[in-house]
C-alpha cells in the first residue's frame, strides 16, 4: 500500500474479529514507532500489550460499564510517554509518544489490520494507571485498539485544506 493511500484510507475501527494480532507482526509494528521524530532522540514512547490478566486489572479498575468497551478488540496496547517535569521537554515527547502512536495505527492498517485510538478515563485514574504498571514519570495518552476489521468504514468528512491553513508573510 502506497503511503499516500494508507493515510487516506485508514479509520477507526470499532467492530473486530477475535483473532489477536500475531506476536511477531506486533513486534514488527512497535519497531516501526521507534522512528517516530524525537528530539534528541529520548525515546519516550512506552508501549504495554496487554495480556489477559493485565486487561482483566485494568477492566476492573474501569468499572462494569466502561469495562465493555476494553473488549472491543482482540489486541489493546497502552501507550504512555516518560515525563521530566520540564515543560518543554514534556511537551516535545508527549507530540513525538503520539507520532510513535500513529505510526503503529498507519503501519497496522498497511498490514490489513484495523485500528482505535481511545483514551478511556480509567488511564488518567490511580487504579487504571496501577494496573497496568505506568510510572509517576508517564503521562498515559490512549489505547491501541488492533486487528481484523469486522466491517468497512465510510471515509469522514474534512475540512478543506484550505480552511485550517494559513500563509504567513
Amino acid at each position: 500500500m502506497e503511503l499516500e493511500e494508507a493515510i487516506r484510507t485508514r479509520r477507526t475501527h470499532k467492530a473486530y474479529g477475535s483473532q489477536p494480532v500475531d506476536r511477531a507482526l506486533l513486534d514488527e509494528l512497535l519497531d516501526l514507532a521507534r522512528w517516530a521524530p524525537n528530539h534528541h532522540l529520548t525515546n519516550p514512547w512506552r508501549f504495554r500489550v496487554l495480556g489477559p490478566a493485565a486487561l482483566a486489572r485494568l477492566k476492573e479498575a474501569a468499572g462494569p460499564e466502561a469495562a465493555a468497551k476494553l473488549d472491543r478488540a482482540p489486541t489493546l496496547v497502552a501507550v504512555s510517554v516518560t515525563q521530566t517535569g520540564d515543560p518543554v521537554a514534556d511537551e516535545e515527547d508527549l507530540c513525538a509518544a503520539a507520532c510513535a502512536a500513529y505510526i503503529v495505527l498507519l503501519a497496522a492498517h498497511g498490514r490489513g489490520l484495523a485500528g482505535y485510538w481511545r483514551t478511556p478515563e480509567v488511564l488518567r485514574t490511580a487504579e487504571g494507571r496501577a494496573a497496568l504498571g505506568i510510572d509517576d514519570d508517564e503521562h498515559a495518552i490512549g489505547l491501541l485498539h488492533l486487528g481484523p476489521a469486522r466491517q468497512d468504514q465510510r471515509p469522514p468528512e474534512r475540512a478543506p485544506a484550505q480552511d485550517v491553513v494559513a500563509y504567513l508573510d
